[in-house]
């Protein structure tokens, strides 16, 4: 290491920051400006320097039930001292199965198949390939176009970025992405939506654009649909009232499935274990034919996606030798044992302290502060939908941008509490109460 390189100490000795390239992250100018996380607990992160920071982000979208929630830690110490690994091709072990089952419990409709993959990234990717696998299994192999939308975000894998809206995410690849892909236009006009709270009452005719690319291209041609039922790393796009709704109807008139990338809005964050459940009816929900997911999953402990599947999918590669492989696709870290244990951990947290109608209960006072920053400085737009919310900063009159690194330095210059007090932590996972009782605040 040359005298040149950044250091910094740690507990017992001195780290580079020179060999780790961070993701989506400036290296250089991290290097600097370091930002170093050293603990975390409830709804708060400790730095190098031992301040206490509101991690108002729930990690990236991930910590639905809180940082090192007692429950989850014990859950994963004790599965890691017991058994660490088991392979999934042609074996299985039972926590895996039983931890299908209980999300097939949870999500709607008939979505009752589940396929572990280790992150939200693989999920899009897993989800790609089974609708075009299932296209084919059906004797619709020419089906091989796909849909997504401007401002989209499935994931960094080939497939994700190429149904994924994001032009940063494939400006660099763009000669190698997934051929065959068309975008619906996002659904964020401020024009018509600026200030809205919750769904916009403008812009359920976005949806007929899939209309424009089906007498375009022909239904027969696309086998799958992908949106967010809300968009998270595009800006918090909500979708418009009945744009979901009419999207699905599309949808099923032309034999186009539609998945939904839940990687961010499931497990509590709009105030249901899936978003889907969100939206339509109860006559007439909004039940997509896949879902993906990961983040809450785990609440970020161990890494863990999943697709969960409509049984007649499913049912559709149930055929040929039953000796035989019915989809050539896995990963070796699927339904890993210690991710499984996380997640029924978590289930279990989300279920004992009543958390996803807790975070309803908190939307009316969420909404009302984030749009009472209105005057707070100039801003051109406030929208949000359950616990998630966007603020659209005006450009600045010097001319000067107003980027994401900026913020996050004045951000991480501000503390909850200095220094952490032992104490404190402590106190920030309380005990559940039984069902019905007060919950707990955290």
């Amino acid at each position: 290491m040359s005298t040149a390189e950044s250091v910094l100490p740690t507990h017992s000795q001195e780290a580079s920051l020179d060999a780790y390239w961070m993701p989506f992250s400036s290296n250089r100018w991290f290097r600097e400006h370091p930002k170093l996380i050293t603990g975390a607990s409830g709804v708060h992160y400790t730095t190098s320097d031992g301040r206490e920071l509101l991690d108002s982000a729930a990690g990236l979208w991930c910590c639905n039930a809180g940082h090192c929630h007692p429950h989850v830690v014990e859950a994963v110490q004790r599965q890691a001292a017991s058994f660490d690994y088991a392979m999934s091709f042609q074996v299985g072990h039972p926590e895996a199965f039983r931890l299908a089952d209980r999300l097939a419990k949870l999500a709607p409709g008939d979505l009752d198949r589940v396929f572990f993959t280790n992150s939200g990234s693989e999920a899009a990717d897993t989800a790609i390939k089974i609708a075009l696998a299932w296209q084919r299994q059906r004797g619709e192999e020419q089906r091989t176009r796909l849909v997504g939308r401007e401002r989209g975000y499935h994931g960094a894998g080939f497939g994700g970025i190429s149904v994924g809206g994001l032009p940063n995410n494939r400006r660099a690849w763009a000669d190698s992405l997934l051929p065959g892909v068309d975008h619906l236009p996002a659904t964020h006009d401020p024009a018509h939506m600026a200030f809205s709270k919750g769904q916009p009452t403008w812009g359920a005719h976005l949806a007929d654009d899939l209309e424009r690319i089906v007498a375009e291209r022909g239904a027969d041609t696309i086998a799958a649909v992908f949106v967010e039922p809300v968009a998270g790393s595009g800006g918090v796009v909500v979708p418009p009232v009945g744009y979901l709704e009419r999207l699905r109807e599309l949808c099923t008139q032309h034999g186009i499935l539609l998945v939904f990338d839940e990687v961010i809005t499931g497990f509590g964050r709009i105030g249901h274990a899936f978003g889907a459940e969100r939206f339509g009816t109860a006559e007439a929900p909004v039940v997509p034919d896949m879902i993906c997911c990961a983040k809450g999953l785990t609440s970020g402990m161990v890494p863990m996606g999943a697709v969960l599947v409509r049984r007649g999918i499913f049912d559709d590669f149930m055929t040929g030798p039953a000796h035989g492989v019915e989809l050539f696709h896995g990963y070796t870290y699927s339904g890993h044992p210690l991710a499984t244990a996380a997640a029924h951990a978590c289930l279990d947290v989300y279920e004992s302290e009543d958390l996803f109608a807790h975070a309803r209960s908190l939307e009316a006072q969420f909404e009302t502060r984030l749009h009472g920053l209105k005057q707070a400085a100039p801003i051109s737009d406030i929208r949000n939908l359950g616990l998630m919310g966007a603020i659209d900063l005006e450009p600045d009159p010097a001319g000067r941008r107003r980027s994401a690194t900026s913020a996050t330095s004045a951000s991480w210059g501000r503390s909850t509490s200095s220094p952490t007090r032992p104490d404190v932590a402590d106190q920030r996972h309380p005990q559940p109460r039984p069902h019905g009782g007060d919950r707990p605040r955290a």
